[in-house]
């Protein structure tokens, strides 16, 4: 992980996902973009309401130019933890397209909720699926991270499951690792493979020692048993894959995915 991206939801403090993220890239050693996305004014049609439109672009001038500003005091507090290259990016626009823009040339992206209620309001689902790049969303009551010591992973032999797997292994040699094994789908679209793959033998021979749990659980249940077993397991970073329900759908996460972005109490890596 030498990039890692931060959704940074205000510029005059320091949110969640930039203290996560900040501290992960201080013990990483990586580098690390902060990028403030600044919304676009409301258009009103100036024939009827110059003054209206007037303001509303004053107003939105004003907020990019303090905006652009912040980036000395985030630069200076992101060295002063031990990031030794920080940047700080100001977008005009829908956070989902500028944060898909700038995973591009990212290895990781941090992201956090935004508010205080269940679910993701500002469309985290959205940006996952859109943005190519492993997300580690942080939790709404999240400590500061200490280094992933006991990880379990979410595994249903799909290929969003192993692209999570494989974004996750810098974080999971010599770590207690946990693969929490349901329902397989369909993995190889018609090609048969001798011999089969097996994640477990993958993860050992990358140096990952590996415990192994069966989950059984309806498809409506699998998001709130994983996180049960995460917890009983003591994880304090739960890795998946982040999918659709079907092919047709892809833009709309399935439930599972939601189900622990909404009430996971600990970190979730997910990709897409």
């Amino acid at each position: 992980m030498q990039d890692i991206l931060i959704h940074a939801r205000d510029f005059g403090s320091h949110t969640l996902a930039a203290e996560f993220g900040v501290r992960l890239a201080a013990r990483s050693g990586a580098a690390v973009t902060a990028v403030y996305a600044a919304p676009e004014p409301v258009y009103v049609a100036p024939a009827f309401e110059p003054e209206l439109m007037s303001a509303i672009m004053e107003n939105t001038r004003e907020l990019v130019r303090q905006a652009v500003q912040a980036r000395q005091r985030f630069v200076e507090w992101a060295n002063s933890l031990g990031v030794v290259q920080a940047e700080w990016l100001v977008a005009q626009g829908d956070p989902v397209d500028a944060l898909t823009q700038a995973a591009t040339r990212h290895d990781l992206m941090v992201l956090d909720h935004g508010d205080d209620t269940q679910g993701s309001p500002w469309d985290i689902p959205g940006l996952i699926l859109k943005a190519g790049c492993p997300c580690i969303v942080v939790p709404r009551r999240a400590e500061l991270p200490g280094p992933f010591e006991r990880i379990a992973i979410g595994w249903n032999g799909s290929p969003e499951a192993m692209r999570a797997v494989h974004s996750a292994l810098p974080f999971l040699q010599g770590k207690q690792v946990l693969l929490l094994w349901g329902e397989e789908r369909g993995k190889y679209q018609g090609v048969e493979w001798e011999p089969p793959f097996n994640v477990h033998d993958y993860l050992q021979h990358r140096g990952v020692a590996v415990e192994q749990r069966a989950v059984d659980a309806g498809h409506d249940d699998v998001g709130a048993e994983l996180l049960k077993e995460a917890t009983r397991f003591r994880a304090d970073l739960l890795v998946m894959g982040a999918y659709g329900r079907t092919r047709f759908s892809e833009w709309m996460l399935g439930g599972a995915t939601r189900h622990v972005l909404a009430w996971s109490e600990i970190p979730v890596l997910l990709r897409h």
